[in-house]
């Protein structure tokens, strides 16, 4: 990683809310597949950013959702439902990328924007008192 540690929490978290601002652009659109897409990398940021916190590094995707449950969740220093939250939105980004003959709609995404900004909020929170 190039720069401080701190620069790239911040550059993870600007990216976080930049791709949440871009799966609500996309849900205004109703491309479902796509802000679902958007919303999971929106989430995936913000985690790796907490990583990043610890100093701790992974090469997956799969990896970063194990490191996230382990250190944050079941650490309690998150809630369970931003675990749940995240390991949905893995599936679902999966299936809305490689699954053929398959669309999201408007009442499955749209209940996810707002529980996928409050964890952003209170990643940043953690994240103010981790450094």
């Amino acid at each position: 990683m190039k720069g401080s540690k701190e620069d790239y929490i911040k550059y993870r978290i600007s990216r976080a809310w930049e791709t949440y601002e871009a799966a609500l652009l996309l849900g205004e659109h109703e491309k479902w597949n796509s802000a679902i897409n958007r919303l999971y990398y929106a989430a995936y940021y913000a985690i790796s950013a907490l990583l990043a916190s610890l100093e701790l590094s992974t090469s997956t995707h799969n990896g970063v959702k194990v490191k996230f449950s382990e250190h944050f969740i079941k650490t309690k220093k998150l809630p369970l439902q931003f675990g749940k939250l995240y390991s949905q939105l893995f599936i679902w980004r999966q299936k809305g990328d490689y699954d053929d003959l398959f669309d999201f709609d408007r009442d499955r995404v749209k209940p996810y924007f707002e529980p996928v900004k409050t964890m952003i909020t209170e990643i940043e929170v953690l994240l103010k008192k981790e450094i």
